[in-house]
């Protein structure tokens, strides 16, 4: 590997951006992340970029204003410090749900982060699993969309599920659902459900045949998993045996993880993109996979302008 290759973290995510580099044989960069009393993020570098390869890794998790922030002070003072090139890591990218315009007078969240990451500075951008794919379109700089599923598709084969049965929780994932069906050899079903608000979700109907069989439900993200338990509920009503589920990013607020605890759900299986919380670290049938084997073989090819294609695979 080249020697002009730094990575850097904020606040946002240490351990994951530690776990990166050591999968990567490389020293974490040099830097200090502080506030002043009234909350003001100050960054500063304590090493020499300039010239350098930079890659800053910091996933737009709670609090997400604050975590985007730092990520776009990082990133400005890279550039100022004129590193060759910066690329933003974020394994969870932040505001991705607000994508459209579904309502009258909102905004696209999530074009403005893009357009907000690059004037501050990023020249490309590293994610993975985002809540819809046509938001790469959303930015003029290259974007690298890894996806989780090698890992957790991974662990899923280990287990020998007989049975088994891929469902989505909306029609909006068919299509990262078929994708885990296919490399599972499995068939899939779609949960029909109506939002009726905000994190608020009412089933109506389920397509495919789930009787007798062991359940996987795919999703990017469980935030409050309010619907998640729901589906689990009505598969389990429709004759399934078991129900598991497996996603990206485990964002677990409000009462999700209480919620998961108490569920009839056998695990849920999630990633390391952000922090874990607490309690959730003591919840029984909850488990979590590193994705920093997965994040480092990405910033190794990107460093080394070599193809990322066989990370999708």
């Amino acid at each position: 590997m080249k020697d002009d290759l730094k990575i850097f973290t904020g606040t946002a995510h240490r351990a994951l951006a530690e776990e990166i580099c050591n999968s990567l044989g490389l020293p974490l960069g040099n830097s200090s992340v502080t506030r002043f009393s009234d909350g003001e993020v100050y960054f500063q570098i304590l090493e020499n970029v300039r010239g350098e390869d930079v890659f800053a890794i910091q996933p737009t998790c709670r609090p997400v204003d604050s975590t985007l922030v730092e990520l776009l002070l990082m990133i400005d003072a890279f550039k100022r410090s004129s590193a060759r090139r910066i690329t933003a890591v974020l394994p969870y990218f932040g505001y991705a749900r607000q994508d459209r315009k579904d309502k009258p007078r909102v905004p696209i969240s999530a074009k403005l982060v893009a357009n907000v990451l690059s004037t501050a500075g990023a020249n490309r951008v590293l994610t993975m699993d985002l809540h819809v794919p046509q938001i790469q379109g959303f930015f003029d700089i290259p974007v690298d969309h890894l996806f989780a599923a090698p890992v957790l598709v991974d662990y899923f084969q280990k287990l020998n599920l007989r049975d088994l049965i891929v469902v989505s929780p909306d029609a909006g994932g068919v299509e990262r659902a078929r994708a885990y069906a296919k490399k599972l050899n499995t068939n899939l079903a779609i949960i029909d459900k109506r939002r009726v608000d905000a994190n608020v979700a009412e089933i109506v109907h389920i397509v495919g045949e789930v009787e007798g069989r062991t359940v996987l439900i795919v999703d990017d993200m469980i935030d409050t998993a309010g619907t998640l338990v729901k589906s689990a509920e009505a598969l389990l009503q429709q004759g399934a045996k078991k129900v598991y589920a497996c996603c990206s990013h485990p964002v677990f607020s409000g009462p999700a993880v209480q919620r998961i605890r108490e569920s009839c759900l056998e695990e849920v299986v999630v990633t390391n993109s952000i922090p874990l919380a607490k309690d959730a670290k003591k919840a029984e049938n909850i488990r979590v996979l590193s994705v920093a084997e997965l994040l480092g073989k990405a910033i190794r090819s990107i460093h080394e302008e070599s193809s990322v294609s066989s990370l999708f695979i």
